[in-house]
């Protein structure tokens, strides 16, 4: 069964194939699970795995998605990560402040801590991006999230590869707008 059909299936709420999408494209979200954990840089303990598996968790209990094609699959799939990830950091960072005595270098937590409010601050942008330009925002999780290319992403979107640099472009003078406004002057 093609990957079109089974998103089709799998909207029509049949789990058999859910689970068959998964399966088909375990290789291309296991992948996307490493971009998203190496993006997050070091000192995150969270496995490839584990993310993948929570993502799919997390995923199939959603009755309300859909998704046209696998470019969107993939796009949701990352933008789930990327709330996995923060969540986790979230979590991980409060137990660090009071959740038990550790001893721990304060440049070590001074840039853990920069590093997972520059990821909250952009996935925010990218959230907001995606009330005004659904598709550029889709670009952003696409290439910046799940490391497509951009001969990829047009093939996903059947559209030219120009295009998709062009709403790239676009994209980035958004975000790189919306992250200055937050800087505190």
């Amino acid at each position: 069964m093609e990957i079109s059909q089974l998103i089709a299936s799998a909207e029509r709420g049949d789990p058999q194939a859910a689970d068959a999408l998964f399966h088909t494209l375990y290789v291309e979200l296991h992948r996307l699970a490493q971009v998203q954990l190496g993006r997050r840089g070091k000192g995150v303990t969270l496995g490839t795995t584990t993310l993948l598996h929570e993502a799919y968790l997390d995923m199939s209990q959603r009755a309300s998605v859909s998704f046209p094609d696998r470019g969107r699959f993939m796009a949701y799939a990352a933008k789930v990560m990327r709330g996995l990830i923060i969540d986790y950091a979230r979590r991980r960072r409060a137990l660090k402040r009071g959740g038990g005595f550790a001893l721990t270098s304060l440049d070590g937590d001074v840039e853990e801590a920069a590093r997972q409010e520059e990821l909250s601050a952009i996935a925010a942008a990218v959230d907001e991006l995606a009330l005004v330009d659904g598709a550029l925002a889709e670009i952003v999780n696409l290439k910046f999230f799940c490391g497509f290319s951009f001969p990829e992403i047009a093939a996903m979107r059947n559209v030219s590869e120009r295009t998709v640099q062009r709403h790239w472009e676009k994209a980035r003078l958004y975000l790189h707008r919306a992250l200055q406004s937050e800087v505190p002057a």
